[in-house]
Order: C-alpha cells, then structure tokens, then sequence
C-alpha cells in the first residue's frame, strides 16, 4: 500500500524497498520499538533512508545528552 506517493514495499525481502521488521530494525540500530516505528513509517520502505535516519535519530540522542550533562556541571 503507497501513502502519501510512496513507493510500495517490495515482497522480495532482498531488495531494497522490502521493509524492516520493527524488531529487526529496533536492535540493529539500538532503539526502542517506538522510535523504530515512527523512522520505518516516516523513512519506509526504503532500507537506505531508514538506516540514515536511525543514525540520524542515534547522533541526536547522543549529542543531547552530552549536551544536558554539560549544563549540569
């Protein structure tokens, strides 16, 4: 099913528009299972662009808690 002019997911799982599991994509990039759900249905199908905002999303956390343990020393 397209939403919103995306591509259909691929039922071949080795292409590239095949989706994620939330399972599978949660522990490959270290998320909860609702930050994976809210990237694979904001990025999906596309592996690549899920990928890259997971790392994306990954960095942001990161930076924010360097950032908040820096302004409570």
């Amino acid at each position: 099913m397209a939403c919103m002019g995306k591509i259909k997911s691929d039922p071949n799982p080795s292409s590239e528009n095949h989706s994620y599991q939330v399972e599978v994509f949660a522990e490959k990039h270290g998320l909860s299972l609702k930050a994976a759900k809210v990237i694979l249905s904001s990025n999906g199908p596309s592996r690549t662009m899920c990928d890259a905002a997971a790392k994306a999303f990954v960095a942001a956390v990161a930076a924010r808690g360097r950032e908040q343990e820096s302004t409570r020393a």
